[in-house]
């Protein structure tokens, strides 16, 4: 977890180096049409949000580094075998996430005609069809069948 939470921290810097070199640029440099110069906010603060999201990625990921057994990934003299096996267990089909889509789908399109009744009804389906998704093997028979 210590190389994926590096690699999102270096994102994250070179996204706020970009995000303070777009802002210099774009008020340097006088706008095609108007002529105006200016500081151009959207981008900057789509790039600033870009940034702490990879940040807040990061820190997850440090923070989980720091409570788990180092990993053959993160050990420099680990052997290449010591990372075969189960990686995990990964459903073999779910339609979970064909309705976990449809719900988003259906609050942005709500969200796009700026009917806030859809949005809601969208809404609460991913919260269902996510709920779904994540206790799709701990209800009705399979979980006896599993104990």
């Amino acid at each position: 977890m210590k190389s994926e939470g590096r690699l999102f921290f270096v994102l994250a810097l070179f996204v706020f180096a970009m995000a303070a070199l777009y802002g210099w640029w774009t008020n340097v440099a006088p706008h095609e049409q108007t002529g105006h110069r200016g500081v151009e906010w959207i981008g900057v603060v789509a790039l600033v949000l870009s940034g702490l999201l990879l940040t807040m990625i990061g820190s997850a990921l440090w923070l989980i580094s720091r409570r788990i057994e180092p990993r053959p990934e993160d050990r420099p003299e680990a052997e290449i075998h010591e990372g075969a096996g189960d990686l995990g267990f990964f459903s073999p089909g779910s339609y979970w996430p064909f309705g976990i889509a449809l719900a988003a789908a259906t609050a942005s399109v709500g969200l796009a005609f700026d009917q806030w009744w859809l949005v809601a009804v969208g809404l609460i389906s991913v919260v269902v069809a996510t709920c779904g998704l994540m206790f799709e093997y701990y209800t009705g028979s399979r979980r006896g069948a599993e104990h």
